[in-house]
């Protein structure tokens, strides 16, 4: 019988194939790692190298419109805070909140990036007051123009917390970090129109953001005094002009109006029972530089130098449409003058020890102008027609006539508006042209060629 074949040295010569098989793809795998975080390494650093060079450091002059597409990555994630700030983010909040006058206020101001509430914080400052603001930079309108205003603000050493006000731990770690004296609440999503595109937004921020500000006010110990945004539109489909403080106000004509008015109501509720002191201001179409630019004065001086056609309103029986232009210089002169004789909140530790203060005032012009006289003034400044395109108002929650009645505001802390809107459109339209870069003059005001926009008017 013959013997079975000798196979080990195949199965040995196989084994040996296999194990080099093994190794070989080992050293494959090995080399592709390497690759990979080499490759890896590369990408990070073109990364790091493009950040660098797109996004230059902030200096200390602002420039105009066009370079502001581009502000700096890592200033910007140092601006943005949580809770959990850390050490270096405490000291940036209790510098810029500490006073540097004697019984000076520490003052919260939300919406600091905002057109009124820039104007504040820097009034505050300048008179030697801590201010610290809050503002969540959203994109109701372009970003870039509250970016340029935070950085005004921060040559001013006021520095901007960026959060919102829904944002419960947030505001908690504020009032931990700064005994607040003062709390001036300008945060709103504001605009009537806007509110038929996107209603949630208006009670996200004037309803529920309020009202979670307002908690953890009452829970602080002590109890800040606290001054805030309502609106000349919580009038309404009120007839009776000029609008007192002791009119009717339950008539909204738009849910932006609906909302204010909701937040006098929770105002009034906080107060009576947790012993906030609070005080709201109505204010009457706000205008002047740094403004907002969905509101008609800016996209008018927009349009016309564009050569853009503009609509401008009449009633549905043919009359103008007018409005109490207010300039912002005696807007915040009306705000700091609420801070000023705002009494002390009487609570402590959310719990009410006696009677607090509860006001609301008119903050307007006194003198309705109709629209069709900013836009002569306008026409005037710029030296360009505007193409006029009239029609009737829409339904859209705009009202035709806003008149303010500001006697107790001027009895109680003496409110009196001076500026009227020639003058003050005039200093709307210098900053207007230089922060955009334009070429042009305006009237009575010289030739703008300075290198910078004006920071106050």
């Amino acid at each position: 019988m013959a013997s079975p074949p000798d196979t080990s040295k195949t199965i040995k010569l196989e084994r040996y194939n296999s194990y080099l098989r093994r190794l070989h793809s080992t050293k494959v795998l090995n080399a592709s790692s390497k690759l990979l975080f080499r490759a890896t390494l590369l990408i990070a650093l073109v990364l790091i190298l493009f950040f660098t060079l797109n996004y230059p450091p902030l200096s200390d002059n602002i420039p105009n419109h066009a370079h502001l597409h581009h502000h700096n990555f890592l200033s910007t994630a140092f601006f943005t805070s949580s809770a959990g700030g850390g050490a270096a983010w405490e000291k940036q909040v209790r510098h810029s909140s500490t006073p540097k006058r004697r019984n000076g206020l520490s003052v919260l101001v939300t919406g600091a990036a905002g057109f009124v509430g820039s104007h504040c914080s820097l009034a505050l400052k300048k008179r030697g007051d801590g201010v610290l603001g809050l503002d969540n930079f959203n994109s109701y309108y372009d970003p870039t123009l509250k970016r340029a205003r935070q950085k005004l603000l921060l040559r001013h050493e006021v520095f901007i917390v960026e959060g919102d006000l829904n944002d419960a731990s947030l505001l908690r770690k504020l009032f931990d970090v700064v005994p607040f004296t003062h709390i001036l609440h300008l945060a709103a999503q504001a605009g009537v129109r806007y509110a038929m595109q996107n209603p949630q937004s208006y009670v996200s921020s004037n309803i529920a953001g309020f009202v979670n500000l307002l908690e953890v006010a009452k829970a602080a110990n002590p109890q800040p005094a606290i001054v805030w945004a309502s609106s000349s539109s919580v009038y309404g489909l009120n007839t009776q002009v000029p609008f007192s403080e002791l009119d009717r106000t339950d008539q909204p004509a738009s849910l932006y109006a609906a909302t204010k008015k909701a937040g006098e109501e929770i105002a009034h509720t906080y107060n009576h029972i947790y012993g906030l002191s609070l005080t709201g201001l109505r204010f009457f179409t706000v205008y002047g530089p740094w403004g907002r630019p969905d509101m008609a004065y800016f996209f008018f001086t927009k349009d016309i130098l564009q050569g853009k056609p503009i609509d401008v309103y009449q009633t549905q029986d043919d009359k103008q449409v007018a409005r109490d232009f207010t300039y912002i210089d005696d807007v915040v002169k009306g705000c700091l003058g609420a801070l000023d004789t705002a009494e002390k909140s009487t609570g402590s530790g959310g719990k009410k020890k006696g009677p607090a203060q509860l006001r609301v005032y008119n903050l307007g012009n006194t003198s309705p102008v109709p629209v069709a006289n900013l836009v002569s003034i306008l026409e005037g400044l710029l030296s360009t027609k505007a193409k006029k395109h009239v029609i009737k108002m829409p339904r859209n929650g705009d009202v035709p006539y806003t008149h303010a009645n500001v006697t107790l505001a001027f009895k109680d802390f003496g409110y009196k508006p001076t500026t009227d809107l020639a003058t003050g459109l005039r200093k709307f339209v210098k900053w207007y042209v230089n922060y955009y870069g334009i070429q042009t003059r305006v009237k009575k005001g010289g030739a703008i060629n300075s290198e910078h926009p004006e920071e106050s008017a």
